[in-house]
């Protein structure tokens, strides 16, 4: 798939997502919802929620004399893990092999998942009544991390009146394949990202483990995820190569929420994404 075949795709996609998410173009630039033609499965969490009900068990079966899998909603394309942070922190650490690795161990044994297989979670603020804060880890297996927050007035109106005969998720489906998306992961992977860029990279992410106000800062997956989705960014503008703009408008998305911030920092009003626009600002863009 070429440059301007993707960069149409996307824009279908774009188009699509729009109908619903209106008002939120800068945030629809990084997703995909449901109008890719693939499976699709959502799991409530709750606090009563077990790692089994999401990976699923080994189920004996009389006729046979044999254990059997019985899978759970992770077996599909598309995960939706909703109010993922209203489970308890060992339930959320049942993603962590699926997300990092793309396969799943039932007792003791290995099923691999679909190659287009990805994880979108939604999560209640922190200070929230009956919610855990995401270990570390399982953060950092999250590509992205957006906050949609609130549209303007007249964007919020045409929301009432898109919703007077019905949702508008009734109304539209599927306009990619699940192959047409697998060619434009294997599409953006062709991007190329120069060599200067790639020490941008690096050291903005450096950066976070050197900031004064961190505790933890971001690890290599950081480094990877923000070359990848700038990539992907890159081919939605259709284009064949990463340019600096790429980085810094995912730089944000991509790396604060992998980061522990000192206690004083938070308490002096100190935000992660602060810090990451502090950052930008002041490491050298190459030429």
């Amino acid at each position: 798939m070429q440059a301007p075949e993707a960069q149409q795709l996307f824009g279908r996609i774009a188009a699509n997502i729009e109908k619903v998410m209106r008002g939120q173009h800068a945030q629809v630039r990084k997703l995909l919802a449901a109008s890719i033609g693939a499976r699709f499965a959502r799991v409530q969490f709750t606090p009563d929620l077990l790692p089994s009900d999401i990976l699923g068990v080994s189920v004996f079966n009389q006729r046979d004399q044999s254990f059997e899998c019985r899978e759970g909603p992770v077996f599909t394309s598309i995960l939706l893990a909703d109010e993922i942070n209203r489970a308890s922190p060992r339930t959320q650490s049942a993603l962590l092999e699926v997300m990092a690795e793309g396969q799943v161990s039932v007792e003791g044994r290995t099923h691999v998942m679909d190659p287009l297989f990805f994880v979108v979670a939604t999560q209640n603020p922190v200070e929230f009544r009956g919610t855990y804060p995401l270990p570390e880890a399982q953060m950092d297996r999250f590509a992205l991390c957006l906050a949609l927050g609130y549209v303007d007035a007249d964007t919020e109106v045409a929301v009432l009146n898109a919703q007077d005969l019905g949702h508008p998720l009734e109304s539209i489906g599927p306009v990619a394949s699940r192959e047409e998306v697998l060619a434009l992961k294997d599409a953006a992977r062709r991007v190329r990202v120069a060599e200067e860029l790639k020490h941008y990279v690096v050291e903005l992410v450096r950066r976070t483990r050197a900031a004064p106000q961190v505790l933890l800062g971001c690890g290599p997956r950081a480094s990877i995820a923000l070359t990848h989705t700038a990539k992907a960014l890159a081919l939605f503008d259709g284009e064949e190569y990463v340019r600096p703009e790429h980085l810094q408008e995912l730089a944000v998305a991509t790396l604060a929420h992998r980061m522990v911030l000192d206690p004083q920092a938070r308490f002096a009003g100190v935000s992660a994404k602060t810090l990451v626009a502090d950052i930008l600002r002041e490491v050298k863009v190459p030429a």
